[in-house]
């Protein structure tokens, strides 16, 4: 199934409106009317899109949980466990400009309505790559994975876990290959 080219194209400034918007206040703080303003679209456009602003939101932040997922699997072969895939550490450089838009979707210990989506598409990922591997306990590792990364990318966003990009990519690269490393019987 092909997406319109002209509603993606909407969404895309309905998105960027959005992200404009967040880099100088709250998602609470931002009105559909001004939104639409920036976005140069009608109020009705925006309402045959998305349902709310946090619907709008998680969307305009799903290139996050893209980017993660993307940074966690990019390694081929036998993952070096010292050294961190260097998407992993460009994916936690990036996260700075807008990270109290994703601090207000992603919440503390992994929830949120970012938080979700991250975890489903991370434990989906996961569970997939350990199938096709032939790795143990698919189900239990890729759940385990997916809420190790949620949660520690969501307690560093909020200043529960401190520690720079690099060294929280590192700390979280060691524990989720120690969790693929872990035999439980």
């Amino acid at each position: 199934m092909h997406e319109d080219p002209r509603a993606a194209r909407t969404r895309a400034k309905l998105r960027q409106a959005l992200l404009e918007e967040c880099s100088s206040r709250p998602l609470a703080e931002v009105s559909v009317a001004a939104l639409v303003r920036r976005a140069k679209v009608g109020r009705a456009t925006f309402y045959l899109h998305y349902t709310d602003l946090e619907a709008l939101a998680v969307d305009a932040c799903a290139d996050v949980v893209r980017e993660a997922v993307d940074a966690l699997h990019a390694w081929r072969g036998t993952p070096d466990p010292v050294t961190p895939p260097p998407a992993l550490l460009a994916f936690f450089d990036r996260l700075t400009p807008h990270a109290g838009l994703y601090r207000e979707l992603l919440r503390p210990g992994g929830g949120g309505p970012l938080g979700r989506t991250l975890h489903e598409d991370l434990r989906n990922r996961s569970r997939t790559e350990r199938t096709l591997a032939g790795a143990p306990e698919p189900d239990l590792i890729a759940s385990a994975v997916a809420a190790t990364f949620a949660g520690v990318l969501a307690d560093w966003l909020h200043g529960l876990v401190e520690a720079t990009p690099a060294g929280i990519a590192q700390r979280v690269w060691l524990l989720l290959v120690t969790l693929h490393r872990t035999r439980l019987t």
